[in-house]
């Protein structure tokens, strides 16, 4: 009887105990789970709703837009090479001239005179030659009879004529060289071109060009005209002599015109930390004129594939570049650099993969491990 008692006794207080500890646990589990429900919806409310992008890889066929100069091919200023006075002008500004035409003439009255003195020297260095040349010859032509003429005698006479020639050549280059400045009184077109500045009249007097003397005439060639541009370094890795450019001109809105990538600088320049390119313009039509401002649209050919996003998915603050990349809803600041651009895409290099999801507008608001959905 007692031990049935006992077990009586035994068994209510096993199930007081257990009632006990299940009574304990309850509100604790059901207090964590309404913690992470609270939890869960605070992240619902917090977590901005995003627009998701998808990271893509290819080769980007991309296009800058660069200012431009138009440059006549050739231009050269014209200056007088002697000291002169205009005698004739042939040509004046907008004159189109022909290789080796006749442009201006010179007078210079001193030239002649000395032209005409070097050629009397010269008459008179022969007469001496002839003289000391027949006073050998008939010393030679007696010595042939012996003892007539003595061998000194003989050479004497020949290096006194040798010395007469020589006199006669050296004559002869001076005078050339003074009928040569004949020539600089006469300026001829050096190519093709038109006259686009004319800075003297008949009568001026004029001299050898020099810093910050006004040349008589500038020829330029505007047949052939560069357009130059100058391409940041960022752009340089896309550049091709193999492709072509379009630009438009202020003076002309409605005409769009094309040339072809002829050269490149192959360094950049150290204050613009720039690269140059040079396209041959054929101005068939003269619409084109030289320092012309030209809007050039230069193509970037991709050569290698890689990764492009919306350009508005790409991030500049004042921490870094950057792209917000989703990884389990949560934001994830991936460092990248900026490649070329075309239209809304732009080319990025980072520790990214082709399929990736980024924020298709991301900001800084949305920050580094923030949630959020979408």
């Amino acid at each position: 009887m007692n031990i049935t008692k006992n077990k009586f006794h035994y068994a209510l207080a096993v199930l007081v105990i257990s009632a006990a500890f299940i009574s304990s646990c309850g509100p604790d589990k059901k207090e964590k789970d309404a913690q992470a429900q609270t939890i869960k919806q605070e992240d619902a409310i917090d977590s901005p709703a995003v627009e998701l992008a998808t990271v893509n890889k290819g080769k980007l066929q991309a296009n800058i837009s660069v200012p431009g100069e138009l440059l006549p091919y050739q231009q050269v200023d014209l200056y007088a090479k002697v000291n002169s006075y205009v005698k004739k002008l042939w040509v004046d500004i907008g004159s189109q001239v022909h290789q080796g035409q006749l442009l201006v003439t010179l007078e210079a009255p001193e030239i002649n005179s000395q032209v005409a003195q070097a050629e009397s020297h010269v008459k008179q260095m022969e007469a001496i030659y002839y003289a000391s040349k027949a006073t050998y010859d008939r010393l030679y032509n007696t010595s042939k009879i012996p003892g007539t003429v003595s061998q000194n005698d003989l050479e004497q006479a020949d290096a006194k004529k040798n010395s007469d020639l020589a006199n006669v050549e050296a004559a002869k280059s001076s005078y050339n060289e003074m009928a040569a400045n004949l020539n600089y009184l006469e300026i001829r077109a050096p190519f093709d071109g038109v006259i686009s500045a004319r800075n003297v009249n008949t009568g001026a007097y004029v001299g050898p060009g020099g810093k910050g003397t006004d040349p008589l005439l500038v020829l330029q060639d505007q047949y052939r005209m560069r357009l130059v541009v100058s391409v940041p370094e960022n752009y340089t890795g896309g550049l091709s002599d193999k492709n072509k450019v379009s630009f438009t001109v202020q003076a002309l809105p409605n005409s769009k015109f094309t040339a072809q990538i002829k050269r490149l600088a192959g360094a950049l320049d150290e204050k613009l930390r720039s690269e140059r390119l040079e396209m041959d313009v054929y101005n068939t039509d003269h619409k084109l004129l030289p320092h012309m401002y030209a809007d050039v649209n230069v193509p970037l050919p991709s050569h290698d594939s890689t990764l492009f996003v919306p350009k508005t998915a790409v991030v500049t603050s004042t921490e870094k570049v950057f792209v917000i990349k989703i990884v389990n809803h949560r934001a994830q600041w991936v460092e990248v650099k900026k490649g070329v651009q075309t239209g809304d895409v732009m080319e990025i290099y980072g520790n990214l993969e082709k399929g990736d999801h980024v924020v298709k507008k991301a900001s800084d608001e949305i920050r580094d491990g923030s949630a959020v959905s979408y």
